[in-house]
């Protein structure tokens, strides 16, 4: 199946998937949070590496672009973070998931992380990610 999506973005344009394969996808819950942060400095830290490959780093949450752009900022990342409002792009990849937070429950992003190749398919995968080592993780899988 060929994934393919458009966004606005925190560099203020729309960021069209099928002009940036092959493109590495990370959903994230929450803009400026300790757990999301770390993931975005840990992908920012690698980012030279996944681009001397030829690959293209991405987060997607539900935050608007004003959020995204002051989290970029704040954090000094060097790629883009679309705003998935709307949550088709999560739909797409069926990241929505029903969770527990102080025993309440509500929907809301999985982590989770997508390496689309040049066709835009699907050519790894992790779900429910712990943020710990995971950037590395995906380096590891895409320099093979």
């Amino acid at each position: 199946m060929k994934y393919e999506f458009t966004l606005p973005s925190s560099s203020g344009n729309d960021f069209a998937s099928a002009e940036h394969l092959p493109l590495i996808v990370y959903f994230y819950p929450k803009d400026s949070t300790p757990g999301c942060t770390t993931e975005g400095l840990d992908f920012n830290a690698r980012l030279d590496q996944f681009k001397a490959l030829g690959y293209t780093v991405v987060g997607i949450s539900r935050d608007g672009v004003k959020s995204h752009q002051n989290f970029c900022a704040k954090q000094g990342f060097q790629f883009e973070l679309l705003s998935d409002k709307d949550e088709t792009v999560c739909k797409l990849f069926d990241v929505i998931k029903l969770k527990k937070l102080y025993g309440k429950e509500s929907l809301g992003i999985e982590r989770s992380t997508f390496v689309l190749n040049k066709q835009g398919e699907i050519e790894h995968e992790w779900r429910k990610v712990k943020v710990a080592g995971h950037a590395q993780e995906v380096l590891e899988a895409v320099s093979k």
